[in-house]
């Protein structure tokens, strides 16, 4: 016999970007979610051919109409049995509207869903999705989140104030949980050139910080990673220290093994861009079951 709650448990809706070609959004999130226990059902808010860093993409950009009816169509079959909502690069703001309304129809129909936040809208100090959706975010998607996942950068524009040094970063850590999230992570600071994580529970009346060593290179997908990596580990390990570690544990074996990977690259004809690309797949084993090198300590 068919169960509504048994179908919800470890099920992700997944609403972010898709790319053919490499890992970014649903493409960075979908197989590890799969490999901790997750069924993913993603909804690609575009879909390009690859991601932005190469010399040219290609591709679509979803309205709140084309989210309309492949919503309707989940609702219409009862399909739509969640216990987590994950969403990332939303490039319209029509999009992002209308997941405010759905959030609240998934929550609805299972009051225990856990929302997980990654406000995509830029890093280093730029935007890349359009202005609107700065306000979108902080008066209709934050308040909403049980765990929201910005980077250093997406903190001070979510909180409109400086987060250059670590007191600035706890501040403002303090005015997101006002706005609603009880879990804040902070996927990458950089302060004092040192690049470190910060997770901070109101449940567990806890902030942590974890250092990360450096990578003396930039890689695209790697928050998307990061934010599916503590959505499952914080449902599975049910507290942030652990959660903080293995997901920075994972991550950083991830990227260390692209940078290893793409410095082996003989061919100068090839684009950076496909060099960097996230060895997922070659990862499979470190992501079922990384090492636990990097620790985290009180903030």
């Amino acid at each position: 016999m068919f169960n509504a709650k048994e179908e919800q448990k470890l099920h992700v809706l997944s609403i972010q970007s898709h790319v053919v070609y490499g890992y970014v959004g649903n493409k960075s999130a979908t197989f590890p979610l799969q490999l901790l226990g997750f069924d993913v059902d993603a909804i690609n808010s575009v879909q390009l051919s690859n991601h932005t860093g190469y010399k040219v993409f290609k591709g679509q950009v979803l309205n709140a109409q084309d989210l309309d009816d492949l919503v309707d169509g989940l609702s219409t079959n009862d399909l739509d049995n969640y216990s987590h909502l994950l969403t990332g690069y939303v490039g319209s703001a029509s999009f992002l509207r209308r997941i405010a309304k759905l959030i609240h129809v998934l929550k609805q129909k299972n009051p225990d869903l856990i929302y997980v936040c990654d406000p995509v809208m830029g890093d280093n100090g730029k935007m890349y999705v359009p202005e609107e959706l700065k306000e979108i975010y902080k008066s209709d998607i934050v308040p909403l989140a049980d765990i929201v996942t910005p980077n250093q950068f997406e903190l001070e524009v979510l909180t409109q104030k400086s987060a250059s040094t670590f007191d600035e970063l706890k501040e403002g850590i303090k005015e997101l949980h006002k706005m609603g999230p009880k879990t804040v992570v902070i996927s990458s600071t950089d302060i004092d050139g040192k690049l470190t994580a910060i997770a901070s529970s109101l449940n567990e009346d806890s902030m942590l910080k974890i250092d990360i060593p450096k990578i003396p290179t930039s890689f695209t997908g790697s928050g998307d990673l990061f934010a599916a990596l503590f959505l499952a580990h914080y449902h599975l390990q049910k507290n942030i220290k652990s959660a903080i570690e293995i997901a920075i544990n994972t991550l950083h074996e991830v990227l260390l093994d692209t940078f290893k990977n793409a410095q082996a690259f003989q061919d100068d004809k090839v684009q950076h861009a496909r060099k960097i690309e996230l060895r997922l797949i070659q990862n499979k084993a470190v992501i079922e079951k990384p090492g636990t090198k990097l620790i985290a300590e009180l903030f």
